[in-house]
């Protein structure tokens, strides 16, 4: 099984409230090998919501208290980040995931890219620095698509 962003499989938990469905990941889904979440949600976080980026580094600056999570009206959410990562890592604990694929540029689920106000920028979201730090292998859902086409070929 395979952690998944929910937004990704047609949940609409993203920020405003959509989804960003892949017709790859739509394909996969009835075989039974995703488990989505959205650890926005599983923090306490409402959808729609704000949209949110982590203030300087990355999502493992979070974790150490280096950074935080603010919303567009500057308010800190650090806390609701750090628990969805929490819930996701338990999840994956219980289940016995080593993978998860996340939706890219997500200050929660970003794997290469983050926002740091409206500025892209290299880093990795809250979640995934966590699952990481657990030894989880975490794809975006771009190279996912690549390894998983390149594999049936």
């Amino acid at each position: 099984m395979i952690i998944v962003s929910g937004c990704l499989v047609g949940l609409k938990c993203r920020f405003d409230g959509k989804y960003k469905v892949s017709k790859e990941f739509m394909d996969l889904m009835p075989k039974g090998i995703f488990i989505p979440v959205c650890p926005e949600q599983l923090g306490g976080l409402p959808t729609p919501r704000i949209p949110c980026w982590i203030e300087d580094g990355d999502g493992y600056d979070v974790l150490f208290k280096k950074s935080r999570v603010v919303n567009q009206k500057g308010e800190d959410l650090t806390e609701f980040f750090k628990k969805g990562a929490k819930e996701t890592a338990k999840i994956a604990n219980f289940l016995g995931i080593n993978v998860a694929v996340f939706k890219e540029k997500s200050p929660s689920c970003g794997v290469n890219f983050i926002y740091h106000g409206d500025k892209l920028v290299k880093g990795c979201g809250v979640t995934t620095a966590l699952l990481i730090k657990m030894g989880i292998h975490v794809l975006d859902e771009k190279s996912f698509i690549q390894s998983f086409t390149s594999s049936l070929y």
